[in-house]
């Protein structure tokens, strides 16, 4: 399989399924929009949108324990009332059509919906699957321009111009999926679930400065500066379903009357506390949303754990393109389920193969065994006469200071010399540290390069040729560089 085949995101660390769970009913705006369909009954009124009627919702903020006379918790109460009808938590019946007959105005009917009974009886995928159609909701709604927009927007009859508005649903809604991506990226990137918050300027300039710029122009600087409020305006919507949790812009900087990000202000963020300028990140509900989501789009996101029920090819197969933390958890999680002795040799079977892909399935297979104790023993003494799994079984038994360890014979060494940094190329790529490998490897054997070119292995010339490049000894390159030609002559590339 190509390295193209291969998630190019690395995997995430989620919570289990009931504490996820647990934290979507505890998320503010989902546990009212529970509270009101619990609530709903015979005298409940909706419009032909399916809305509370206009009265009705003073009653249904006081149900949720807010302030009826205050027209933000009447709003609060009228966006959790929509969560709740968009999520089958409440079964809206709307008004019939009378013809266009009398001014009274018509209600249709309101009542607690089938799934209302998954909240407190269905399993904890049930309540998440209720959560994310909520979560649909508030992601649309944080798509829609703000009321200053969109006032702004209206024309002399008092309808909304689109053209002047300048807003398209679509666009909107891919530009937040996009912000909420790279977020995520930048989450799992940090091991799987970094607890520290991203500031918003880095989120802002990550979906608005073009890749490889170095220093941003004045007009970059200030579509960061107007990417970044509207961003703060989203994520104040998405906190109270459990997507983030978010620090907003400090009003105090809004009251200045500049712009966070112009021009003259710029330095600012370089002097003053970071913090300032907004602060998010996502919870581990979020994690959970967004790869959801991804999921649903296509995207390959692992997840780390998904490969405890596979066999050890796939496990192999997929941790090689992980980082070494990364593969190090999913490993873990694959041996926990396992007796050694079983799991050891089945390792070992999958790292065999003389594809591309072989050297780093060996590292890998070399990293699950590391911490294995003497119940492995039996399954690595029986690779020792084993042509690709030989040397790596003499190492680890080396380590573990066992001493009838039979010598291995020169073909071998050459062959896992190459072999070793054959992976540690595919894994880490040219670091600083592999010339110290190299030569590590190296020193011991006077006619290395003069023999080395022989080695039956598929990535003999690729690595003699990067030794060329990379030995720290020039002599010792120029060597590499000769075996690499001969390598090279000896078969077709």
């Amino acid at each position: 399989m190509s390295a193209d085949s291969h998630p190019t995101l690395p995997p995430v660390r989620l919570h289990s399924d009931a504490e996820l769970a647990r934290d979507a009913l505890g998320a503010p705006l989902f546990a009212r929009a529970v509270r009101l369909a619990r609530w709903a009954g015979p005298d409940t009124r909706v419009g032909v949108g399916g809305e509370l009627a206009t009265d009705q919702l003073p009653e249904a903020a006081a149900v949720l324990g807010l302030d009826a006379a205050d027209a933000d918790s009447r709003g609060y109460a009228s966006q959790a009332w929509r969560v709740a009808v968009d999520t089958g938590l409440v079964d809206v019946t709307e008004p019939e059509d009378d013809g266009g007959e009398g001014d009274e105005e018509r209600f249709g009917t309101a009542a607690p919906g089938e799934d209302l009974a998954l909240v407190t009886s269905g399993a904890p995928g049930d309540v998440l699957d209720l959560w994310l159609a909520a979560l649909d909701t508030v992601l649309a709604d944080a798509a829609v321009p703000d009321l200053d927009h969109l006032v702004d927007a209206l024309d002399a009859g008092g309808e909304i111009d689109f053209d002047r508005l300048d807003w398209n649903p679509g666009r909107e809604a891919d530009l937040l999926d996009g912000v909420l991506a790279n977020l995520y990226l930048l989450t799992v990137t940090e091991g799987g679930a970094a607890d520290d918050p991203v500031p918003l300027p880095v989120l802002a300039a990550s979906m608005v400065v073009p890749d490889g710029m170095g220093e941003p122009t004045d007009a970059v600087l200030e579509q960061v500066s107007d990417a970044m409020m509207r961003l703060d305006d989203q994520f104040r919507q998405l906190e109270p379903i459990g997507l983030v949790e978010f620090r907003p812009v400090d009003e105090e900087l809004m009251a200045e009357g500049d712009d966070p990000l112009e021009p003259e202000t710029a330095s600012a963020a370089d002097d003053e506390d970071v913090s300032r300028y907004g602060m998010v990140r996502l919870t581990p509900l979020g994690l959970y949303g967004i790869r959801a989501r991804m999921l649903e789009a296509g995207v390959d996101a692992p997840a780390v754990g998904e490969l405890a029920e596979k066999g050890a090819d796939a496990l192999l197969d997929a941790v090689s393109f992980y980082s070494e933390h990364a593969a190090q958890a999913e490993i873990e999680q694959w041996l926990a389920g396992r007796e050694l002795p079983a799991a050891a040799a089945e390792l070992l079977a999958a790292a065999r193969g003389d594809d591309e892909g072989g050297p780093l399935r060996r590292l890998r297979c070399q990293q699950a065994l590391a911490p294995a104790g003497p119940e492995a023993e039996p399954a690595v003494r029986s690779v020792l006469d084993d042509p690709e799994l030989g040397g790596l079984a003499r190492v680890w038994l080396a380590e573990r200071g066992v001493s009838d360890v039979p010598a291995p014979d020169p073909e071998m060494v050459f062959w896992l010399t190459v072999d070793t940094i054959a992976a540690q190329l595919a894994a880490d790529g040219e670091t600083e540290e592999l010339p110290l490998l190299m030569e590590s490897l190296t020193a011991h054997h006077a006619r290395f390069f003069e023999e080395v070119w022989r080695v039956e292995h598929p990535a003999t010339a690729y690595v003699l040729e990067a030794m060329g490049r990379l030995h720290p000894d020039k002599k010792a390159a120029k060597e590499a560089r000769k075996a690499a030609f001969k390598t090279r002559s000896r078969r077709p590339a």
